[in-house]
């Protein structure tokens, strides 16, 4: 499995920015982002930025990693995740989640579209 680790542009390189996150300071290959800017957060995959992030987001996915990393250490993990964990959704969400079709007893779509009589 491959993360997405969100970095800091730090300096400007052709092609290249010098970014630093939570592995410390790379060099990241920007050609799949475009033009980047010294401040800018990224979404960084083996040292190649896939993605222009905001900072809340970049937030939201280290809060997110440090959360796996206490689970891996054997801590409880009480962080806060950027998603709903499926342990606390509804059934309703599981199966909105899952892309799963509603109850039979759900009146609320018409299942009658499409039969033959």
């Amino acid at each position: 499995m491959c993360l997405g680790i969100p970095m800091q542009v730090m300096a400007l390189e052709p092609g290249h920015a010098r970014c630093v996150g939570r592995l410390g300071l790379r060099r990241v290959r920007t050609a799949l982002v475009g033009d980047v800017a010294v401040g800018d957060w990224l979404l960084v995959f083996l040292d190649s930025a896939q993605e222009c992030i905001p900072v809340e987001r970049a937030q939201e996915i280290d809060a997110t990693l440090d959360l796996i990393e206490s689970v891996m250490q054997g801590e409880a993990g009480d962080g806060d995740a950027a998603f709903a964990l499926p342990s606390a959704m509804s059934s309703e969400q599981l199966r909105a989640l899952s892309g799963a079709r509603p109850e039979v007893n759900d009146t609320t779509h018409d299942t009658t579209q499409g039969e033959i009589a």
